[in-house]
């Protein structure tokens, strides 16, 4: 497996909003500083809350005929929500801003939220506004135990019969993707796994973000698919082409489902959804 991305670290955060801050960082398609884009993903949610849409779509094996290009997220897109890997990133994350900061943990909390909702990262707050170090940052953050991830060789067979190549794009590191692909059994399935160092920081949503990705490999973004658990990030692959697939829980939270109550009226960048991505893929083989 090729590496490009060196450093090491990881960061990810975790969904707990509707979008309807001002992205001004969400380049690529159109935004500027002070464009409010409104919730793509509380429609979509909803449908799986309701009796008239009990199940997730499944893909139609003709639509993915010519993909040959397969990129993936990391957190809770090559693992189910379930494993919650992300609690353990979440306090780390809440107890390096209460001691960066001197501030108590429930401070420190809203804060760390906070950065998340403006910036797209923790990590972009805390060296925007305090100088933050992002090394220290990501290897406190990811002082975790991967144990609780479990060995999906299932998961692995079915990334080796994909055609082509495969990539994990992640807002994360490339030590915390590795580590928990490692443990998922998959690795070595991957061709390369583009982080947030190799973004410079600049996490996704941001179009500049994906095009640093696809230039780097020279992606046929018309040939491509890409895997996401958060619809905003899923816009900027929709407008170059690629098929787009929203992985969403199995089951919901209470605490979830109250994160995406805001309405939302526009989800057509959404090629389709599952909470299964075995069986999705299983689907097109």
């Amino acid at each position: 497996m090729r590496i490009q991305a060196r450093n090491r670290g990881r960061l990810r955060p975790r969904r707990t909003f509707c979008v309807d801050e001002p992205f001004g960082w969400l380049q690529g398609v159109g935004s500027n500083a002070n464009e409010r884009f409104p919730s793509t993903a509380c429609s979509v949610i909803r449908q799986f809350m309701t009796a008239t849409f009990p199940r997730p779509s499944l893909p139609n094996p003709a639509d993915f005929a010519d993909v040959r290009e397969w990129v993936f997220d990391l957190d809770n897109t090559l693992y189910p929500h379930r494993i919650n890997l992300f609690a353990q990133i979440d306090r780390n994350m809440t107890a390096y801003v209460a001691n960066l900061l001197g501030v108590e943990p429930a401070e420190a909390k809203a804060l760390q939220k906070r950065y998340y909702h403006d910036h797209g990262t923790t990590l972009k707050g805390l060296m925007l506004y305090h100088e933050a170090d992002p090394n220290t940052f990501l290897e406190a953050a990811h002082a975790i135990d991967y144990s609780v991830v479990p060995p999906d060789p299932e998961l692995g067979d079915l990334l080796k019969a994909l055609p082509g190549r495969k990539f994990i794009l992640t807002n994360g590191t490339v030590a915390h993707a590795e580590a928990t692909s490692r443990a998922l059994g998959i690795l070595d399935h991957f061709d390369d796994i583009f982080d947030i160092v190799a973004a410079d920081y600049v996490p996704k949503p941001a179009g500049e973000t994906y095009d640093k990705f696809m230039s780097m490999h020279r992606i046929d973004t018309t040939r491509a698919a890409m895997f996401e658990d958060l619809p905003r990030n899923l816009l900027v692959p929709h407008a170059l082409g690629m098929k787009t697939v929203l992985l969403v829980p199995e089951v919901f939270e209470t605490g979830f489902i109250e994160a995406w109550e805001k309405a939302g009226d526009d989800d057509g960048h959404i090629g389709y959804m599952t909470h299964d991505l075995k069986g999705f893929l299983k689907a097109l083989l």
